[in-house]
């Protein structure tokens, strides 16, 4: 029979202690390296944006058609002697663009223009080799998040399959009459490219939280903004198509006024191809048309946002509404300089900047998405 018990004796005193209440599913998984995963992505983040910069580089400067293979290992390796050079240049003078365009260019300006397409092609390389090392990495120590391993595995699968659009693009400028890569080769190119940056920006987002911090936070998820917010995301990375359209047929530098084109609303020959075909092709081929719709475009994105930055406005988070303003002012900036880029034809610097302003925007659109779909949520006291 147990003794009597003092009345001073501690509560609990001489028993088992409680054990901690255990998670949730949700905290069973694997955390795995979170904050490290997030580093190597920032790293890819930072190259892609890189061969982007690097890959307009290249299409302003004319530069796409210089190295006339697709030699994935092998042409790592730049020209290193005099002979190496000249054998380079022997088979660029066997393309359209130089028996059409440049016949008259000597060795050193085609090596000015190999190096920029060499120098693509090799942030492209260091690109898959910075995804194989990490996700190799992170695989064999096991400190990838559950759920995750077939996400990474995808980045690497786009960035693989991004090498190969890109040599059906050069390919394009390879045969018959053809100066220039074909523009809607060149649209897909680049859209893959900002899709993967964007796939990249989400998962960032995304492993800047824990899994039941993100879970938490979608409870409070603010569907219609996410809703806007997605469409916003569409229609510009449609407007980012167009704006590839327009680079690769030059047509940045075609009416150089605004707000009319020319004397005109619409451009005057809109609908004419000097090498005749049906008229659907001018939305791709004339430049006073591709120009156009880009212009018409960028009107219905800047209204769009400012739609969808005044509904973003009612959010009940701070962090929400931020974002939201700073993609509204950002898109209004990229209208700015697009109407800049027009009225002084375009040049290589500006052109560089408005391709770059759609990084930015990109990125601050997908930012203000994830903020509707997970909010930041605020104490009252954090808020005092």
């Amino acid at each position: 029979m147990a003794g009597k018990r003092s009345i001073f004796e501690e509560v609990g005193a001489g028993t088992k202690p409680a054990e901690a209440p255990k998670g949730g599913m949700i905290d069973q998984g694997r955390g795995g390296a979170r904050g490290a995963i997030r580093i190597w992505l920032a790293v890819l983040f930072a190259l892609v944006v890189a061969m982007i910069a690097v890959g307009g580089l290249t299409r302003l400067t004319d530069s796409g058609l210089s190295i006339t293979e697709w030699r994935p290992v092998t042409g790592a390796l730049p020209p290193v002697s005099e002979a190496d050079w000249q054998a380079e240049f022997a088979k660029y003078r066997q393309s359209p663009e130089y028996q059409l365009q440049n016949h008259q260019m000597d060795l050193a300006a085609f090596k000015s223009i190999y190096w920029w397409e060499w120098g693509h092609r090799q942030l492209g390389r260091v690109v898959g080799l910075v995804w194989a090392a990490g996700f190799a990495f992170f695989l064999a120590t096991k400190r990838i998040p559950t759920g995750w391993t077939g996400r990474l595995l995808g980045l690497g699968a786009l960035g693989g399959l991004q090498g190969a659009i890109g040599w059906w693009m050069v390919s394009s400028g390879l045969a018959g009459r053809m100066v220039d890569v074909a523009s809607y080769r060149l649209a897909l190119h680049l859209g893959l490219a900002f899709a993967i940056l964007g796939l990249i920006a989400w998962y960032m987002l995304s492993l800047s939280r824990s899994e039941p911090q993100l879970l938490q936070a979608r409870r409070s998820r603010e569907g219609k903004l996410f809703s806007m917010a997605t469409g916003m995301m569409h229609f510009a990375f449609l407007q980012i198509l167009l704006g590839a359209l327009v680079a690769g047929i030059d047509a940045g530098r075609a009416f150089p006024t605004w707000p009319l084109m020319g004397e005109s609303f619409f451009p005057a020959d809109a609908f004419y191809l000097p090498g005749g075909g049906p008229a659907v092709l001018a939305f791709f081929e004339n430049p006073g048309l591709v120009q156009f719709v880009h212009r018409m475009a960028g009107y219905l994105l800047l209204a769009f946002a400012v739609v969808t930055w005044l509904r973003g406005r009612r959010s009940a988070h701070p962090a929400t509404r931020a974002a939201f303003g700073w993609m509204a002012a950002m898109v209004f900036g990229q209208a700015v300089l697009g109407i800049v880029t027009v009225l002084h034809a375009a040049p290589l610097a500006l052109g560089l900047i408005h391709q770059l302003g759609a990084v930015i925007l990109w990125v601050l659109i997908l930012r203000a998405r994830h903020r509707a779909q997970y909010p930041v949520v605020q104490s009252i006291r954090s808020r005092t």
